[in-house]
């Protein structure tokens, strides 16, 4: 087939991949489509964990036309026994002809070796089709498979001068309904959702995906260094799991939540390690909602990886709340640079995208 054909193809199972974007934790999110004499004969897409891949579905869907076929994938086939059987031998099993993957996968249990399979095998291998776009639906488990780590997204919201809130606190609302909207959306494809105990005691937030036909919620991680979260907080009160940090050795338990213990940096929880404890624990993608002292923690320390800004068209004056806050910066070569990847109006607001 032609670099044409196998780019609409590969479009298609990038869509259907992303049909599983709110449910497929902490599995990566794929899809696939089977190609023969120039029809789609079979397509499918992960659905969650512990489910048939979307290999298999689309196997399923093909029957008798699979053999001979081209097969579209958005990630390499894996090759080992995890909560399902591996998809490279049931492709070999299926005698397609040809497998075209957007990306290897970067598991250590697979990276190259179920394309390796397949070739053995006989099947025609082509790699990289739309590679970037089909990371970008998996940075959170890619990441973590590379580095051990989350991928982390902070979420901040402020007027045209930089404000969070007035000088009382008063919030509600600065953003309008389409940013409040899409913030759920974020918290709805996330692994888990992180604040801190100042947040907790100030606003008593639920922390839960707000919208409908949502099957999953992230897991609710509160980083609290002392143990001052109350027993009557309302995220024990939700559907879902909540995992608190803290440095303090207990025996209280709440429903619902583990409590593990993080060493301290310079009087605080050590964030590095908080971020290598969430991704021992699947963690792929958190989207972490906060103040401002801890959101410039996060920042200063260079852990963020993605900043989803929300501005609105107001002003809220010099004693309103600031955005962040950061260490005294003396010189203009101290600054913490962001490039801008996307400007979207969300209402009356704009959302930007910076990465690192």
């Amino acid at each position: 087939m032609s670099n044409l054909e196998d780019t609409k193809y590969m479009t298609r199972a990038l869509h259907l991949a992303a049909q599983g974007l709110w449910t497929t934790d902490p599995n990566p999110h794929v899809g696939c489509v089977i190609v023969k004499n120039g029809e789609i004969v079979g397509e499918g897409w992960h659905h969650k964990a512990g489910d048939f891949h979307a290999e298999i579905n689309a196997l399923q869907m093909a029957g008798k036309n699979a053999e001979n076929s081209t097969v579209y994938v958005t990630l390499e086939p894996c090759c080992h026994f995890g909560r399902t059987p591996p998809c490279s031998q049931a492709l070999v099993s299926a005698k397609v002809s040809r497998v075209v993957t957007a990306m290897v996968d970067p598991n250590p249990k697979v990276a190259g070796q179920g394309l390796a399979q397949l070739q053995a095998a006989g099947i025609e291998i082509k790699s990289g089709v739309l590679q970037e776009q089909a990371e970008a639906l998996n940075v959170g488990f890619i990441k973590r498979m590379r580095e051990k780590l989350p991928f982390v997204r902070l979420k901040l919201a402020m007027s045209l001068d930089g404000r969070t809130a007035m000088k009382n606190g008063e919030s509600q609302w600065i953003t309008s309904s389409e940013a409040r909207t899409d913030v759920q959306k974020w918290r709805a494809r996330s692994s888990a959702i992180l604040t801190g105990i100042n947040t907790i005691l100030a606003d008593d937030p639920a922390l839960t995906v707000r919208l409908p036909n949502v099957s999953r919620q992230p897991l609710r991680v509160v980083l609290d260094t002392h143990l001052r979260i109350s027993p009557h907080a309302k995220i024990f009160k939700e559907k879902g799991e909540n995992l608190i940090l803290t440095s303090k050795e207990t025996s209280l338990t709440f429903p619902n939540t583990e409590i593990k213990q993080i060493q301290l940096k310079n009087g605080h929880l050590d964030l590095l390690e908080v971020c290598k404890t969430l991704a021992e624990n699947e963690i792929n993608e958190v989207f972490i909602e906060c103040g401002a002292t801890l959101a410039g923690a996060f920042i200063s320390e260079k852990l963020v990886d993605e900043l989803i800004l929300y501005v609105a068209p107001t002003f809220l004056g010099d004693q309103a709340r600031g955005l962040l806050q950061l260490p005294h910066l003396v010189h203009l070569k101290d600054r913490i640079n962001f490039q801008i990847k996307e400007i979207r109006h969300l209402g009356q607001d704009l959302r930007l995208t910076l990465r690192f």
